[in-house]
């Protein structure tokens, strides 16, 4: 018997957008939200996990629509002082997200897992959803380039994605461990796991690498469905299609479906890349054409119900 639940794993801000929508269509306790935490590092003394804030920030209505990243309303009187006395200056904190940093790191360090800070956070902010991270071990990717290995926030920030990227690596991969409040997701089998449209090498890749969690997610007998980031050969935010360039594959939905190939039940793409059906489809992935741009709530809405309503014709297809 399949549940009401849907699973949906998101990087940052692309991510984050489908998962405002899936909140707006689905009650609080039918969404479990699994961030990629391999971007997280330390800084200044304190934990830092991008994708996962941006995910909490945007769900509890603080997120910055102007950025695309941290609070509304910032101020950096935090950041003029540490500039003053020539501190670090490359990676921006905000005086309102520098509380949530600290708050964190302190539990952290009082032996709290990550699983539980975050669980607290997002009951604090009023968020409903579950949001977990994908492990509570330490990952960290690391970006091989031609300028020699840098982690992702020096390469993503610091550098700017200026560096020719060849590979990539995620460090502490090996040990970590599947989520438990996943885990235990899956054993009750959801109506459907969501991929949003997030960088896939460096966003949904550590996800899916934590080991046992491909084949476990794979294993759930539900329908896994993704949306495309690439749109008319450009990525909407974000370095996926340099990267994809630089590492010699074709900047478009197809390559998207080549990633999957194997692994999810279904692809949604752009109107823009309409034409493109056909070649996605031999990849063995059934292909949704939407609108998949999201420029406004209506947008993130619209898309969520589609990829729901996608999720259905899969299961009642197989039966499930």
């Amino acid at each position: 018997m399949t549940g009401d639940r849907i699973i949906a794993l998101s990087g940052g801000v692309g991510g984050a957008k489908l998962v405002l929508g899936l909140s707006h269509v689905l009650s609080a306790e039918n969404l479990m939200v699994v961030t990629n935490t391999a971007d997280d590092f330390d800084h200044l003394g304190l934990r830092i996990c991008p994708d996962t804030d941006t995910v909490i920030y945007t769900l509890s209505g603080l997120s910055d629509p102007q950025r695309g990243w941290g609070r509304v309303n910032e101020t950096w009187k935090f950041m003029e002082a540490l500039r003053a006395m020539g501190g670090p200056d490359w990676f921006n904190l905000g005086d309102g997200d520098l509380a949530l940093h600290v708050m964190r790191t302190d539990r952290l360090n009082a032996g709290e897992t990550l699983t539980d800070v975050m669980r607290q956070i997002a009951a604090d902010l009023g968020i409903g959803p579950v949001v977990v991270p994908m492990c509570d071990q330490p990952v960290s990717t690391m970006v091989q380039t031609t300028d020699g290995p840098l982690a992702f926030q020096h390469y993503f920030v610091r550098e700017q994605c200026a560096p020719t990227v060849t590979g990539f690596e995620f460090a502490g991969i090996d040990a970590a461990l599947p989520n438990p409040v996943l885990m235990e997701a899956l054993d009750d089998k959801p109506a459907a796991i969501l991929i949003a449209p997030s960088n896939p090498y460096v966003s949904v890749d550590p996800i899916l690498a934590v080991p046992g969690l491909r084949s476990a997610l794979k294993q759930s007998k539900t329908p896994i469905i993704a949306v495309s980031p690439i749109i008319g050969g450009q990525a909407i935010k974000g370095p996926a299609a340099k990267m994809m360039a630089e590492l010699g594959a074709s900047v478009s939905t197809v390559e998207i479906a080549r990633f999957y190939q194997g692994f999810v039940d279904g692809l949604i793409i752009d109107e823009i890349d309409r034409h493109l059906a056909a070649e996605v489809a031999a990849f063995g992935i059934e292909v949704r054409v939407a609108q998949t741009v999201m420029r406004s709530l209506d947008d993130r809405i619209a898309l969520a119900r589609l990829a729901l309503s996608f999720a259905d014709e899969l299961r009642e297809r197989d039966g499930q």
